[in-house]
């Protein structure tokens, strides 16, 4: 079985992470994931979203991880991390030592994404030392998270659920 962290944010919940997740899951069927959605700030977001870039990411996270779970991906939990995901990639890696066999960063095309000007996927692996898959999404696939709790999952149990089981930085 092979632990993948997915560090992802706008892009949790795109058709293209779905594919790529299949495809890893159809090479080993034990694949496990950890998503990793950084804290950005409201600002730095294409959604349109408002409020703390802690609530927006956390509520993403519980958002992406019950629908990669319904396409069948083992999610075994949800981290927000620092605002900059490639330091959010390496105090993850960093806190759980030899778990994770790869990395998939997730960005926005190139023109859009922030991640990619900043040649993400490279600062990634530079820092924790792992082989990074890159996978561009051409859609966020979510909705725009609004502040407070009125994102649409708040009223079923996949938000309650994922506020009980991830692990705040």
């Amino acid at each position: 079985m092979a632990l993948q962290l997915i560090v992802a944010h706008q892009t949790a919940e795109s058709p293209e992470l779905i594919t790529h997740l299949r495809e890893v899951i159809a090479d080993d069927p034990a694949a496990e994931f950890v998503l990793l959605v950084p804290a950005t700030p409201a600002r730095e977001l294409r959604t349109g979203e408002t409020g703390r870039g802690q609530a927006i990411a956390g509520i993403r996270g519980g958002s992406a991880a019950a629908l990669l779970r319904a396409a069948g991906a083992h999610v075994r939990r949800v981290e927000v991390g620092d605002r900059d995901p490639a330091e959010a990639a390496r105090a993850e890696v960093e806190a759980h030592p030899g778990e994770y066999a790869g990395v998939i960063v997730v960005t926005l095309p190139p023109g859009f994404s922030r991640w990619l000007r900043r040649d993400l996927p490279h600062q990634v692996a530079s820092r924790v030392g792992l082989p990074v898959r890159h996978v561009v999404a051409h859609s966020s696939g979510g909705e725009p998270i609004p502040a407070g709790l009125e994102h649409g999952l708040s009223r079923t149990g996949a938000l309650q659920e994922f506020l009980q089981e991830t692990q705040w930085r």
